[in-house]
């Protein structure tokens, strides 16, 4: 019965390889969808902050010429949408709309004593023009936390008296400044209201204030805040459900912020529920926009591109010049970054980009797309039973089997666990897989016994790096088709694992050249367990160590990257366009084929080989990357080994030297 078995499962790697085929087949159309739907957002915007430039202006000698002239500046410099807030007491005293008094200053104005049972806020309206525009909403912002507010005047001057002390006032949010959408709206801008969630939902008042913007030609809100409009801790008190009915019902879309802390509260509810109309953001912060205009460009031209950002957002930030003795802003500065013909504008438009109002992906789903996800399906529960049978082969029928009834059961109570826990685990199997067949076709060609000329080795090593290449790139089909859908490539979601799909790929490569090999140098875990321990043992353990942690710091987003490395990163995007990762053409790809090319004449250094898999993992990670575009992500890798190969020749010309020197020199020193 133990012989039926293990020719059941000897014959199962067959089916399972054809398996495996049918579900990169079925897995194209799906990438093709993809690829449809990241074509169908083509417009970039380009958003400035109002109220940093409110905040600005305060500082000038003449607020509103200096306000006028930077609008005029910022329009002709490319930048034709407007971010205006909630307003605030602060901000519309900013903006020379009212003047607000504490109740120690109407005392000083009116010549009255302080009591001590009272303590409110005094404005006083600048002109009847903005007391008529102002006065509704700040009466309506109080009203509605039920704080009381009444007429108040000053020297024939109308203003309101606000019945809570001013510390507590100017943190009360209202309706965005009138005066200023009027004013932007006359200008030819377009405006991105920004909303917060107010203590009190009030549908009626949101729907009238959506009303407003509509009408302004408003198409896209982004919110401010750790939480979206109708947002509550307690599920029975949200509202995320009504708001995005007004949102549906006017057409209005939302943004989501790149690289927040943690997302905002009921942004992915809310985005379900308006089906998706969304457009991701990249936000430049106030202290970034005095970085060096050209860093400042790549940026923008970066995020559009490799990204798929469609909203880029700019802050400014006020500067103290002590020296000259004076306050700047960075709004020059930002205007060279996106100028002239290395500018930020110019560059999204040479990626065939066109400057306009953000517009969320149309997603594209063919007929039948879900029949051949489940083919893809099927085929990737095949890819990791055949790992499997690498190293447990009697488990190959059986993993599968099991495989395929987990995959049922999960699809039924969690698909998006299904899903993420396939794409995790074919994007570990197919690189180790095309590791673990590089390493016995090397002990083939060893054993063959033949004496290959140095030409004949590199050729055999660049061939190999080239097969085990594209068996690596078998996992990525299976995570294009499991993986597709618009939530990944808004970063709503993401795929999980990434530390693991880092790491699990060069520890299941090192344990097969270290047990499974016929002619490995340590056999057993038993024969290692009864080694004496070393000091060169315990410094190489440690430097492996260290080595671990700084590869896996270099992992996933938060990844670090050094000075020097980031300028050779903006020179190879403005060489080649597209920047392959350094960890494959400078390190995985070339020791790949210097690994080879020395193996096949000293059969221990097949041990480098487990160094060599990172550039094979790397490769498949780069398309875990589901926000940036398949055809980037392709370009990325074929780069990558492309250079890989010219590096690697020069790891080959070291070598010969090296060996070359040693052969004259060591008799040498034998006899010192």
């Amino acid at each position: 019965m133990s012989q039926k078995w293990r020719q059941w499962n000897k014959a199962a790697t067959k089916v399972l390889w054809i398996l495996v085929i049918l579900g990169i087949v079925a897995s194209l159309p799906v990438a093709y969808d993809r690829i449809r739907t990241e074509g169908t957002s083509k417009n970039v915007e380009m958003i400035f902050d109002y109220r940093d430039l409110v905040q600005v202006s305060s500082y000038q000698g003449n607020p509103s010429a200096w306000m006028n002239e930077q609008l005029d500046v910022l329009q002709e410099a490319g930048i034709h949408t407007m971010a205006v807030y909630q307003a605030t007491l602060t901000e519309l005293s900013n903006a020379r709309r009212i003047t607000v008094y504490s109740e120690q200053d109407a005392a000083r104005l009116t010549g009255k004593v302080l009591t001590a049972n009272e303590n409110a806020t005094y404005l006083l309206f600048t002109d009847a023009e903005n007391q008529a525009k102002v006065e509704p909403i700040i009466r309506k912002a109080f009203a509605s936390q039920e704080i009381a507010v009444e007429d108040w005047s000053l020297n024939g001057r109308s203003g309101l008296k606000i019945a809570t002390p001013v510390q507590n006032a100017v943190l009360k949010t209202m309706e965005p400044d009138p005066v200023a959408m009027e004013m932007l709206e006359s200008k030819g801008f377009h405006l991105l209201p920004r909303l917060s969630n107010s203590a009190v939902y009030d549908q009626e008042g949101l729907a009238s204030l959506l009303d407003r913007f509509k009408t302004m030609g408003v198409d896209r809100i982004l919110f401010d805040g750790e939480e979206v409009p109708g947002y509550a801790e307690e599920p029975d008190e949200r509202h995320l459900e009504d708001f995005a009915q007004l949102l549906n019902e006017r057409g209005i879309g939302i943004a989501a912020i790149e690289n927040l802390r943690g997302p905002q509260r009921g942004f992915e509810t809310l985005a379900k529920d308006t089906n998706f109309n969304v457009a991701r953001l990249y936000s430049l912060s106030g202290r970034d926009s005095a970085l060096d205009p050209d860093i400042i460009a790549d940026r923008f031209a970066l995020a559009a591109k490799d990204r798929n950002i469609r909203m880029m957002f700019i802050h400014t930030a006020v500067q103290t010049n002590s020296v000259e003795g004076r306050i700047t802003d960075t709004i020059e500065n930002l205007v060279e970054s996106l100028d002239g013909p290395e500018g930020a504008i110019q560059r999204i438009e040479n990626y065939g980009f066109e400057m306009g109002p953000a517009a969320s992906f149309e997603v594209a789903e063919m007929a039948g797309q879900n029949y051949f996800r489940w083919i893809a399906i099927l085929g990737a529960v095949a890819l990791i039973a055949l790992l499997v049978s690498i190293f447990i082969p009697p488990l190959t029928l059986l993993v599968f089997v099991l495989g395929v009834v987990g995959t049922a059961g999960l699809y039924v109570l969690r698909p998006h666990l299904m899903e993420q826990a396939l794409a995790l685990l074919a994007g570990i199997s197919a690189p180790t897989i095309a590791m673990v067949f590089a390493i016995r076709k090397i002990d083939r060609l060893y054993e063959a016994g033949q004496k290959m000329s140095a030409g004949r080795r590199l050729t055999h090593g660049i061939l190999l790096f080239l097969r085990t290449s594209a068996m690596s790139l078998i996992a990525v089909p299976f995570i294009i088709a499991l993986l597709n859908h618009v939530t990944y490539q808004l970063v709503l979601d993401q795929f999980r694992g990434v530390s693991l799909l880092h790491l699990a790929p060069i520890a299941l490569t090192a344990l097969y050249v270290l047990f499974y090999r016929k002619n490995s140098a340590f056999g057993s875990v038993g024969k290692i367990l009864r080694m004496p321990v070393t000091i060169a043992m315990v410094v190489i353990a440690v430097v492996a160590a260290v080595a671990g942690l700084y590869y896996l710091s270099r992992t996933g987003n938060s990844g670090s990257a050094s000075g020097i490395e980031k300028t050779f990163r903006t020179l190879l995007e403005n060489t080649v366009g597209v920047r392959p990762r350094f960890k494959e053409f400078l390190l995985g790809h070339p020791i790949f084929i210097a690994a080879v090319f020395v193996a096949l004449k000293y059969r221990h250094a097949v041990y480098v080989m487990i160094i060599a898999s990172i550039g094979q993992l790397s490769m498949v990670d780069t398309f875990a990357h589901i926000h940036t575009p398949v055809w980037i992500s392709l370009v990325r890798d074929l780069l990558g080994m492309g250079l890989g190969i010219i590096v690697a020749l020069g790891f080959v010309l070291v070598w010969q030297i090296i060996e070359r020197c040693w052969k004259k020199w060591s008799p040498l020193l034998a006899r010192l």
